[in-house]
């Protein structure tokens, strides 16, 4: 096999990425633009990853969330990082951090704000290939936490 280019994601020292909202890449084909959004929770390598339960939540959160936002019909994809240290949100159109803070301060404040007694949505075993593992209250702390850094830092370039 010929050598394979490292992709993108690869290149960023994750030794001194922080919480933020980052443009991971952008993708073009014809006239349609893809970017793809790095909504980094935890500090990589510094920090505890987020416990799967908890991201789980976050995932059913958030997809629903944004699946139902005034920015619905924007919405490609949303779901967890394998390395367990946050989420990617991918977007049609060219877009940058800036254009979806307020969009995901309000994700944040959807999970937070979200009655402990209610289903978690997709949470039932016809819906959900592992239904059961969800756990709002450690979701609420990872996001609390998230929203907190990404307000007061505003982190939305990666670090070189």
């Amino acid at each position: 096999m010929d050598k394979m280019e490292r992709i993108t994601s690869f290149t960023i020292n994750h030794l001194k990425l922080f919480p933020g909202l980052y443009v991971s890449r952008k993708d073009q084909h014809e006239n349609c633009v893809v970017t793809t959004f790095d909504l980094r929770i935890t500090a990589p390598n510094r920090e505890p990853v987020i416990d799967m339960p908890a991201l789980h939540t976050i995932e059913h959160l958030a997809a629903t969330y944004l699946r139902n936002s005034e920015r619905k019909n924007e919405i490609v994809y949303f779901g967890p990082m394998g390395c367990r240290t946050g989420c990617y949100l991918v977007m049609f159109g060219d877009l940058y951090s800036e254009d979806i803070f307020d969009l995901i301060v309000n994700l944040c404040d959807f999970i937070l704000d979200y009655n402990d007694n209610d289903e978690i949505p997709g949470a039932k075993p016809e819906q959900c290939g592992n239904y059961s593992e969800q756990n709002l209250n450690m979701a609420k702390f990872y996001i609390r936490r998230y929203r907190d850094a990404l307000v007061n830092d505003r982190r939305f370039v990666y670090p070189e």
